[in-house]
């Protein structure tokens, strides 16, 4: 099932990349085999709507690659992807989970955890105006 996973894939990549690379016309650069691919999908389109005949390309590519890959026999159906939202070959972005959000660092200081509290800009700034005065009067 990991080949035909990984096949399946793959399958769904390059065809994706190689229908991209016809629309910008590059179909020369392709490999005669995605060439192949890609005149089987445009017949394919004169019986069929696009998303059947992409379908059916893809599956058609996950043979050969389930093959190439070292696959034994019929190729398994893999999993259909229709619970992912699809906007042509693009799947849409979910947001992660929510992380809980830290507490505040007073919070966290009365909570006696291992984190620093952050001294505050004035008396740092104090401080180093103590060790001004006291270096300036010792050697002054």
């Amino acid at each position: 099932m990991l080949i035909a996973r990984r096949a399946d894939t793959r399958a769904r990549a390059d065809f994706a990349t190689w229908k991209m690379m016809a629309k910008l016309n590059g179909l020369s650069a392709l490999p005669s085999e995605a060439q192949n691919f890609l005149a089987t999908y445009k017949k394919l389109l004169e019986q069929m709507g696009d998303a059947e005949a992409t379908e059916t390309t893809i599956n058609l590519v996950y043979k050969s690659y389930y093959e190439e890959m070292g696959g034994a026999g019929t190729p398994p159906e893999v999993p259909s992807r229709q619970n992912e939202p699809v906007a042509g070959n693009v799947t849409a972005f979910r947001r992660p989970t929510a992380k809980p959000k830290k507490s505040a660092p007073s919070d966290a200081a009365a909570a006696g955890s291992s984190e620093k509290p952050r001294l505050p800009v004035a008396l740092i700034f104090a401080c180093l105006c103590v060790v001004y005065v006291a270096i300036r009067y010792f050697w002054g």
